[in-house]
């Protein structure tokens, strides 16, 4: 105990020192702003929050030095800083004790205040200070340096910018007083302002900082909690779609519902019914003040005072009563002017159906006119049974003949087989979004296209699916059934419930050729599964042996390496395991000892599972380790049995790890595996099929396996061999399907001999007959190649292939008997008699002599994926499919089964065809959720894709996992997921724009973040499309008829010229995209021509052509109008690929250049190429920049002055004559893109331009000058700009006083510096433009 007092003693004396002088630090220090640090019963001013970072590093946190924090917070329901601190306490890791009282006198001297350690003489005061502090411990300050000062800028902007004017619209509506009355002034619009630019931030983010919540959150949301709740209207909230929606994500994490349980949003805003005790800190909020330290009971107030309030009160009620009876009087007006209109009500965008009877395969009705709205469900209802009637998606559409060469190509491609269990999930919806997108392309090009669909018979899962059903439908097992009724059972559920994934794949608009799917199990590919075996045995590639696999007890089978998840533990765990009532611990390290024989010497060794110690057979040391040398050729003793135990040398044992000497378990672990064969060590199976003990001395013979750990644990402490249990962070290795602890067990499983067949694999791609795409995969490719081992393909199940091998017994005295392990007594064969004459020719006896007794295990599901690419054409039989489709050009797939298909594909292909299956390999990233996780139904994240398509309510995903397997603790857990990520459920988006989303999405790396709120906003842009379309077909007219050629006919404006030459730029950027498989850039240009350019700029700019009347301009519009046609119909098959069913909506209303000869739907309609629409121009590009600058320019200067209705006349003074002719050229489109009155060309000095007008720079070559003459009242705008002066100036002299101080560049952090700096510079600008304009309104007087 001595000992523990001296290091505390020490301890407390080493903060006391670090508080002096912190204390010593700040001394004197002017104020900055009301963060307060208080040190040693002292006050000293601080800087912001950066201080309390640097605070909590000091004081060595999230370590804490301290006892128990004490929390001092306001007990009112809406001081949001009091809240702040509350939510940012959840996150910490050591939560402080809560106290809705006055922190103790002379320590601090406001709420929140957080008092460090015991109620000693440490305190943070403010809640920006507090709370950082508390988040900085639950790591919610960002993961690094950049994200940190970011989090520092949010919090800046929530105290500075979003409090003042939140308070200043909300605390007259709580009958709150004393608020700064400037502040008082502000108004709601101010309000609005500041958050619209918070939600142009949000735009493409789901948190502010980063991909997961943050202080910055925390902060700002609480800011913006008051208007939330009390000022923002329905009305309001839908303008602030991004702010919106994110901070419902922030009040519905379940740290935010501790605190402010559920919000109640403002529905109208009026006064409310002043809450208890508004705490001074929340009215000291609004002035931006700190408040004082009088207590908030206050001395008793005077009769005077009393008399004050009671008259205001009065005013308040008054004032409000006035208010109630305008807003009666309005609505009484509104009323009586709805009734004479009597106008049907204005529908909101929401779900439009198609209602049409249409047959299905019949084609869709297009003569009605398009819905007012966009609407998924309107858009997708028809068209993809019509497209599968017509034959669309099968390569023989359009041709006579398979077998005719295509001088266009060929493009084959087959789906990765997903399992018949299974249902779609956002990997999926990845995976055949992008293979969709490419095989349309690749149709649209004129190539013979094939993409294959198939469906795997996923042995494991659907066994284990039929068998839970058995059981709960009928109370038995498969063994009760025998094997052929049972594989009939699996083939009746497959049947009925087999072909859901292939409806989901049609929702998703897969292009398939359905006619020739594929099932794992169907007899054609069963024969090619059967014949592959046959050959590679034959050939000595397949092999029996006895090895350690991964061992499923649940399951009794082997699994694959891809079918083990991996648990990670940091200590001692307890899991659940399938068949034990109790959880079984995990994560700790057991240390016992083995005596030496025929000395008192022991050897001590550590092993996590203590229980294998039953199977040990030697003892490893490191050959160098001189603490052994002396054991060499002694042997240890084994506790429980006479087992002799050799003392070996070996280099893998790492001599500084624990004593340096290793238990060696040759049967039940891979590494000791290693050493027993080069060893020569007997090998010890202690484990059955089930996880029983066998092989083992009582009392542990017949124990489950992990009952076995206690019962050994407690003989070796009975016989004083234990020595410590430690923690001792692990990784368990866990069966996906069963939930059971993967056991390492000794098996004879089939082997194929995969080092010819890997090395082939690894010379096709180093020769680049075989290319991987992107190239970072090449390093895992060749590493998995160059060093493959030997593949175990049997699986002791029964539904899947049956190994097509028999073990021979031969009924002759001259020929012994063999063993299961003898390769030389196992034959292969189509059927038992080609087995049996196998058989016969080999012992040379005859057919009668041989018995047969056919392997009971089937094939692992990775062996017929492997052969997919061809047996889905019939291989081994030869047939024109098989002729025309293989090899194939393409697989594409996800790169975390690169080695479990693409590899065993590219061997198997090379094998058994000498030919690789396909020509490119393009891997796409995983699928991850918004924050980065991976999808996990226990994390509530994993999405079926189908939910993002129609939309789905939080209890409707709530309801989903009833249905899965998962534990009810898990349940709860998924169900927090969900409603923290979807607290309004999940919209309908349609399935364009998921696969846009996707495809927008898809780089060329290993993860994407998907956030669904990003697949919202390409609803969106679907909507812009199709009001874009709707415009431009009223535009064109119902007499319209298109010029038969595309071409230019040489009369063309030059924004005709220019949106062409954009057209024509989107054309070659997606042709090399799709080339490239890179996506993003795809999307980009399409989303960039059809919203940007082709919206934004040339149909605005081509309004005043169609408004006049004369015959040349009725000329000018005819080309116009041909000119827009061709951007409509050339954009559409750009997007076609990536959006099949509102771009064939929208292309079946377009009249067509050639009606005869024209192809019936869009997706076998040509593809728009290079060669064809070859009139981009950079000229006309560079030109259309600069008028656009102009443009943005005089937008810009009208925002400024807010002139959002008045036309003003521009004065455009150009340096030179060639910016004169530019802008002559270009003076139609400047004056209706900038909506100017007029637009005036001059070229010279000052005296060329009126006086009254508001300057600007364009550019080097053009000033913009704005008339504001007559249009604003400049005494008024001086007024504002000139109280607008003096607070920049006020803010830069605070600032510049802050970094002159002697002390500054030691003491202040360098980015808190860089910071200054810049804000000092932005400020400086910001106060010339204020005094340039200033000056140039004083001029206008």
């Amino acid at each position: 105990m001595g000992k523990k007092e001296d290091k505390e003693r020490k301890r407390k004396k080493s903060a006391a020192t670090l508080s002096q002088n912190i204390g010593d630090l700040f001394k004197k220090r002017p104020k900055i702003d009301r963060f307060r640090f208080y040190v040693s019963r002292r006050c000293f001013p601080a800087v912001r929050c950066y201080f309390a970072r640097s605070v909590h590093a000091a004081f060595k946190l999230p370590v804490l030095l301290f006892d128990m924090d004490s929390l001092y917070v306001s007990s009112h329901p809406d001081d949001f800083r009091s809240l702040l601190t509350l939510i940012a306490a959840e996150f910490s890791p050591s939560r402080p004790r809560t106290l809705a009282e006055e922190p103790p006198a002379g320590v601090a001297r406001c709420r929140p205040a957080l008092l460090l350690g015991d109620g000693g003489d440490t305190a943070l005061c403010g809640a920006g200070a507090v709370a950082w502090y508390l988040a900085s411990a639950g790591r919610r300050t960002g993961s690094d340096a950049q994200q940190e000062s970011e989090v520092w800028q949010w919090l800046s902007f929530a105290e500075n910018e979003l409090t003042p004017v939140a308070c200043a619209v909300v605390f007259p509506l709580l009958g709150v007083m004393g608020v700064d009355k400037k502040l008082q002034h502000s108004s709601k619009a101010e309000l609005l302002r500041v958050l619209k630019v918070l939600d142009q931030v949000l735009e493409p983010r789901t948190f502010l900082v980063g991909e997961s919540l943050s202080l910055a959150d925390m902060a700002v949301a609480m800011a913006a909690l008051l208007p939330f709740k009390y000022a923002l209207e329905p009305t309001d909230r839908k303008t602030l779609v991004n702010v919106s929606r994110w901070f419902d994500t922030c009040v519905n994490q379940p740290q935010f519902l501790k605190v402010l349980g559920k919000i109640s949003l403002c529905e109208k805003m009026v006064p409310v019914t002043p809450k208890s005790s508004l705490t001074a800190n929340a009215a000291a909020a609004a002035s931006n003040t700190a408040p004082n330290s009088t207590p908030v009971s206050g001395p008793p107030k005077t009769e005077t005072q009393l008399k004050k309030e009671a008259k205001k009160r009065e005013k308040m009620e008054k004032f409000q009563q006035k208010k109630e009876m305008e807003e009666e009087k309005k609505k009484k007006q509104m009323q009586s002017q709805t009734e004479k209109k009597a106008k049907p009500e204005k529908k909101e965008l929401g779900v439009i159906t198609y209602n049409i009877p249409t047959p299905a395969g019949e084609k869709k009705d297009v003569l009605s006119s398009l819905p007012d709205s966009y609407s998924p469900q309107y858009v997708e209802a028809a068209w993809y049974p019509w497209w599968e009637k017509q034959g669309f998606f099968k390569p023989e559409y359009g041709r006579k003949s398979l077998s005719e060469p295509n001088p266009r190509g060929i493009f084959m491609m087959c789906i990765p087989p997903p399992n018949v269990t299974g249902s779609l999930h956002l990997g999926h919806a990845l995976t055949n979004a992008i293979q969709d997108c490419l095989t349309r392309w690749h149709r649209m090009r004129g190539e013979t296209t094939l993409w294959n669909p198939g469906c795997d018979h996923a042995g494991i899962a659907t066994q284990v699916v039929v068998e839970k059903k058995l059981m709960r439908e009928r109370g038995m097992s498969r063994h009760d059934l025998g094997r052929e009724n049972f594989i009939q059972e699996v083939w009746t559920w497959k049947n009925e419930k087999g072909d859901r994934i292939y409806h989901q794949l049609k929702k998703l608009g897969s292009s398939l050729d359905w006619d020739r799917a594929c099932f794992t199990m169907d007899p054609k590919l069963s024969y090619a599964v059967q014949e592959a075996f046959i050959r590679m045995h034959d050939e000595g590639v397949i092999y029996r042996s006895k090895r350690l696999v991964n061992w499923s007890c649940t399951l009794n089978s082997a699994i694959s390496d891809i079918e083990v998840d991996k648990k990670e533990l940091t200590g001692r765990t307890l899991l659940p395991v399938p068949g034990y009532k109790e959880k079984v611990e995990f994560g700790v390290l057991v240390s016992f000892s083995y005596k030496i024989e025929g000395s008192d010497e022991e050897v001590v060794v550590a092993t996590t599972r203590i229980e294998t110690m039953l199977g040990d057979t030697a003892v490893a040391v490191h050959p160098d380790d001189p603490r052994y040398q002396h054991l060499k050729g002694k042997v240890a003793v084994h506790p429980f049995c006479d087992r002799k135990l050799p003392v070996v040398f070996d280099d893998f044992v790492d001599m500084n790890f624990g004593t340096g000497a290793v238990k060696i378990t040759p049967a039940h672990d891979h590494n000791d595996y290693e050493v027993g064969e080069r060893h020569k060590l007997p090998f010890v199976n202690i484990l059955d099929e089930n996880g029983f003990l066998i092989n083992v001395p009582p009392p542990f013979l017949g124990m489950k396996r992990f009952e076995a750990r206690k019962a050994v644990l407690q003989a070796l402490k009975d016989r004083g061999q234990f020595k410590e249990v430690k923690d001792n962070p692990m990784v368990v290795p866990v069966c996906s399907r069963s939930k059971d602890i993967v056991e390492p067990l000794l098996k004879p499983q089939w082997y194929v001999d995969c080092r010819d067949m890997g090395k082939q694999a690894a010379d096709a791609v180093r020769s680049g007959e075989l290319k991987i795409i992107p190239d970072h995969h090449l390093k895992t490719w060749f590493n998995w190649m160059d060093n493959i081992r030997d593949w175990c393909i049997s699986r002791q199940l029964w539904w899947g292939h049956r190994i097509p091998a028999y073990f021979i017994t031969v009924n002759d005295p001259s020929v012994k008997p063999g063993e299961d392990v003898d390769g030389h007594y196992w034959v292969s064969g189509r059927s038992e008699e080609e087995a049996r004459e196998k058989a016969a020719k080999r012992f040379s006896v005859t057919a009668d002599k041989i018995s047969l007794r056919q392997d009971e295990d089937v094939l692992d599901t990775w062996f017929s994926s492997g052969i997919f690419p061809f047996s889905i054409f019939g291989w081994p039989n030869e047939c024109e499919d098989l002729n025309v489709f293989y090899p194939g050009t393409l697989l594409e797939t996800g790169h975390d089964i690169l080695f479990f298909w693409v590899a065993r594909m590219v061997m198997m292909g090379l094998k058994l065809t000498g030919k690789l299956p396909f020509k490119e390999v393009y891997l796409h990233a995983v699928v991850r959720d918004a924050h980065g996780r991976k999808m996990s139904k226990s994390l509530g994240n994993v999405i079926d894709p189908l939910d993002v398509i129609t939309g789905i309510s939080l209890e409707g995903l709530h309801a989903q996992l009833k249905d899965s397997n998962l534990d009810p603790v898990e349940i709860e857990k998924a169900k927090e997921g969900q409603k923290s990520d979807y607290p309004s459920g999940i919209p309908e988006c349609g399935t364009d724009a998921l696969r846009f989303a996707l495809c927008a999405y898809t780089s060329q790396g290993r993860d994407i973040n998907l956030d669904v709120n990003r697949i919202l906003g390409y609803r969106h842009f679907c909507n812009k499309l199709w009001n874009a379309v709707k415009f431009a077909m009223r535009t064109l007219g119902e007499s319209f008829v298109p010029w038969e050629k595309v071409q230019l006919c040489g009369s063309e404006s030059v924004a005709d010229r220019w949106i062409l030459s954009r057209l024509c730029a989107a054309v070659a950027l997606c042709g090399n995209g799709f080339q490239a498989y890179d996506f993003p850039a795809i999307t980009t240009a399409i989303y960039n021509f059809w919203l940007y350019e082709l919206c934004d700029v040339y149909l605005e700019s081509v309004k005043p052509v169609f408004s006049r009347t004369d015959a040349e301009a009725q000329k000018q519009a005819e080309v116009c109008r041909q000119t827009l046609y061709t951007c409509l119909e050339v954009g559409l098959r750009l997007l076609s690929p990536i959006m099949p069913f509102v771009t064939e909506e929208l292309f079946q209303r377009l009249p067509r250049r050639q009606p005869q000869d024209s192809p019936p739907s869009i997706c076998v309609t040509s593809y728009p190429e290079s060669s064809e629409f070859c009139w981009h121009s950079e000229e006309i590009d560079r030109e259309m920049e600069f008028v656009m600058t102009v443009v943005r320019t005089i937008r810009s200067l009208r925002a400024d002055y807010n002139l959002t209705k008045t036309r003003a006349d521009c004065y455009l003074q150009c340096i030179d004559s060639a910016t004169m002719s530019l802008v002559e050229k270009y003076s139609l489109q400047i004056q209706t893109l900038s909506y100017s009155q007029a637009i005036h060309p001059v070229i010279g000095g000052d005296g060329t331009i009126p006086v009254g007008c508001a300057v600007a720079i364009a550019s080097d070559k053009c000033s913009v000058h704005l008339m504001l003459k007559g249009l604003i009242d400049l005494d008024k705008e001086v007024a504002k700009l000139t109280t607008k002066q003096g607070d920049l100036e006020k803010q830069m002299e605070k600032l510049e006083e802050k970094m002159k101080k002697s002390d500054y560049r030691e003491k202040v952090p360098a980015k808190v510096q860089d910071l200054d700096a810049e804000k000092l510079r932005q400020s400086q600008t910001e106060l010339q433009k204020v005094k340039e304009a200033i000056e140039n309104f004083r001029r206008m007087m």
